[in-house]
């Protein structure tokens, strides 16, 4: 069964990582996919080219998701290109790590401007699309880092946290044109990232995890086509932890 038959998606940052596993799993699911990224390169071509297995229209599209007006021009492009946007996924994002002590105001702004700023860019400009169609739904990436704060990550932290208040807020303003908006918290995913961590904080982590193991760029995934589809027609303005109840 494929539960996004005919449906058009939009994954900010998708070329790797969890985005791109999103792009595959809606691809999957019969979803034509517009993605986007800094720039193009093997990566987003590759990605491309495994979208296009699938029968379905893709697109790929530089953007920088932190500028307002890129934002507005790719919901345009991608409206002439596809028709209609019925889910967005606002998966851009980065870290840059440090103590409070030693972070440089460059690099708080950075954060912010990339996974908070971003997500009011693109939610801004799709809604105009979703409030003509009278529907839609909107996926923004938390962290548990935003729910429970992390030593070292004070910018980071502030974003993901930002990212649900936004989320909880979208969902009361759009819910009564059927537009729906809902955010995932990933815990310790399984990533080119988590890999360079020494295996022995690994160890340490995995034991704060009740189901005592990592989770992969797949759990997100799915967590994502849930909130995308149907099935998930009466929920909205929720924050699901995708962490293997690490969180509790």
């Amino acid at each position: 069964m494929k539960l996004l038959e005919g449906k058009t998606a939009l994954i900010t940052g998708a070329s790797r990582g969890i985005g791109k596993t999103i792009a595959l799993t809606f691809a999957r699911h019969g979803a034509h996919v517009a993605f986007t990224d800094l720039q193009a390169d093997d990566a987003a071509e590759a990605l491309k080219k495994e979208l296009l297995t699938y029968g379905n229209k893709v697109a790929f599209y530089p953007s920088d998701a932190s500028k307002y007006d890129d934002a507005q021009e790719l919901i345009k492009q991608v409206v002439a290109a596809f028709g209609r946007i019925d889910i967005l996924v606002n998966n851009a994002g980065i870290t840059k790590d440090n103590l409070l002590l030693r972070m440089e105001e460059k690099d708080f702004d950075a954060v912010i401007n990339v996974n908070l700023k971003s997500v009011f860019n693109l939610t801004k400009a799709v809604q105009t699309v979703m409030l003509q169609q009278r529907s839609g739904s909107i996926i923004n990436m938390s962290s548990v880092v935003g729910l429970h704060g992390n030593a070292g990550q004070t910018n980071y932290a502030a974003s993901k946290a930002g990212i649900i208040g936004f989320t909880k807020s979208i969902a009361k303003e759009l819910g009564s044109r059927n537009i729906r908006c809902n955010a995932i918290a990933p815990g310790f995913i399984e990533t080119p990232m988590t890999l360079q961590i020494k295996e022995e904080i690994r160890n340490e982590w995995i034991k704060t995890i009740p189901l005592r193991r990592i989770g992969n760029t797949q759990d997100v995934a799915n967590t994502a086509l849930y909130l995308a589809c149907d099935l998930s027609s009466y929920i909205s303005g929720q924050v699901i932890s995708c962490d293997g109840g690490m969180s509790m």
